[in-house]
């Protein structure tokens, strides 16, 4: 089964898609004029503004579903993976990734916004909407809706629940059957509670694991602050073969930054606008650029943070491309967590591993509950009229079963069923926002005109000649004391 998958692996990540996020980012961010930096103050500013309704979440509850999603075991695993097959170079093509991946972000959830359904008593809005929706194709729009039930209902999930177990293994030598049957209970009693529930729960949780890993990165490097100038060299240095040790490899760390980067990330991968397009606001800009800004909190910071503690404290191997180990940090340790828990174990001692194994535990656990989000949502496109109830039941068990499933096998079939889900995903939208690139940016220079004028922007699709944007021509047509309450929610700062 591994070789199987592999091989179809080898056709998904193949040099065509990691040219095609680099190059749409690169694109996306010169369109836009580099909305990622100019914005940057807008971003921060959007976050914390807003407020739920009963249909909708706010847009820091939309960003913490997003972000619940964006950080998880990708942001210490696949960091360590990817210096480990890629060198420290990898590490500049993740942050690479990541700025130009913020305008692919910001494409994808205001595309989600647009075309966003109230489905039931909850807007529901993703891909497979906009697919049909805004380019009128509904056999792609159910292909990236069965694949998305599949790569996160069943795929991803293992990828998660693996790290936790072996971090957890590794730090206090429980048991992965345990591990696995603690996750099963917890992941249960937050699925079975709704999206309100799931949102709550990232509220709470999200800002804290990452403010806590990231603290702790810190303070790591400060202990080790002599050496930050020459792991940021060593790093730009071999991402472009200049260093003589991991020159040979400038095109495995160009892959695996990208590869691993867009798992970390997921920007253009499809799986932010699920969350962001539950958000109640007043235009989809909005959240489209506090979407934007949930990459860098990703990679920029929480990546970033693995990266100098690996880097700072020599824990990292590398591998050449023969197999054979180029740098040898850490005797008879995997590529994954276990190299992040040796690095802070070298400086902790009797804290490192816990902490690590604690911080995978709430990164991979949150991650698992907004893969279900998301998978619940294509399954609301695919059943909009709730004519066949037992497919959200059916989903909760699988994803329960992928996640004990995960927990229990190695972690090379995990990664390999995750990196298969992904590619295929990234693949499906990364076209299709290419194609409705234009509805994105003429919602982005109608927030900026509207923001110039002194107002708080009001999106009418209508104006802007923007079709099959139902659930907007429905909210203008209420009566004027509804869009004036919604429009108090976001007051003009």
């Amino acid at each position: 089964m591994n070789d199987l998958v592999t091989a179809i692996n080898g056709i998904i990540w193949s040099p065509a898609l990691i040219a095609l996020c680099l190059g749409v980012g690169l694109y996306f961010s010169l369109r836009s004029r580099f909305l990622q930096v100019r914005h940057v103050r807008e971003m921060t500013r959007l976050m914390l503004e807003g407020k739920s309704s009963e249909q909708g979440v706010s847009s820091f509850q939309a960003l913490t579903m997003t972000l619940a999603g964006r950080v998880g075991t990708g942001n210490i695993a696949g960091v360590a993976t990817a210096i480990t097959f890629g060198g420290p170079g990898a590490v500049f093509w993740m942050w690479v990734v990541a700025f130009l991946g913020a305008s692919s972000a910001f494409v994808e959830s205001t595309l989600g916004q647009v075309y966003k359904e109230q489905i039931g008593k909850q807007y529901r809005g993703g891909p497979a909407f906009y697919i049909e929706k805004g380019l009128g194709i509904k056999w792609y729009a159910w292909t990236f809706a069965i694949a998305t039930v599949f790569a996160t209902g069943l795929l991803l999930p293992g990828v998660q629940a693996n790290s936790i177990a072996e971090g957890l293994k590794t730090a206090v030598g429980i048991d992965p059957n345990v591990t696995a049957a603690v996750l099963a209970i917890a992941l249960a009693f937050i699925i079975f509670g709704g999206v309100k529930r799931i949102a709550t729960f990232a509220e709470l949780v999200v800002p804290f694991m990452a403010l806590g890993y990231i603290v702790v990165a810190c303070v790591i490097v400060f202990l080790h602050i002599e050496q930050l100038p020459a792991v940021i060299s060593l790093i730009v240095s071999s991402a472009f073969g200049l260093d003589a040790g991991f020159g040979a490899i400038i095109g495995m760390a160009i892959m695996w930054g990208v590869k691993r980067g867009v798992y970390s990330n997921e920007a253009g991968q499809g799986t932010g606008p699920h969350a962001s397009s539950a958000a109640e606001v007043s235009h989809p800009a909005k959240q489209g650029l506090v979407q934007g800004f949930s990459v860098y909190i990703d990679t920029l910071f929480v990546c970033s943070a693995t990266a100098f503690m690996l880097l700072i404290t020599g824990q990292y191997n590398v591998e050449a491309p023969d197999g054979t180990q180029m740098f040898v940090g850490v005797q008879g340790v995997a590529a994954g967590p276990g190299y992040v828990q040796t690095a802070l174990e070298n400086v902790m001692p009797g804290f490192g591993a816990l902490f690590v194994a604690i911080a995978l535990l709430f990164f991979a656990f949150t991650t698992i509950v907004a893969y279900y989000y998301i998978a619940e949502t294509n399954i609301a496109y695919m059943d909009r009229h709730a004519r066949h109830p037992w497919l959200n039941f059916a989903l909760k068990i699988a994803i329960v079963a992928a996640t004990v499933y995960g927990a229990v096998k190695t972690a090379d079939v995990a990664w390999a069923l995750g990196d298969m889900g992904v590619g295929l995903m990234a693949w499906l939208n990364i076209v299709a926002i290419v194609l409705l690139r234009n509805v994105a940016f003429k919602c982005l220079r109608d927030y900026e005109a509207q923001k110039k004028a002194g107002k708080d922007p009001v999106f009418d699709p209508v104006a802007l000649g923007i079709k099959n944007a139902d659930y907007w021509v429905q909210r203008n047509a209420a009566s004027p004391t509804q869009q004036d309450s919604v429009r108090l929610d976001t007051p003009v700062k």
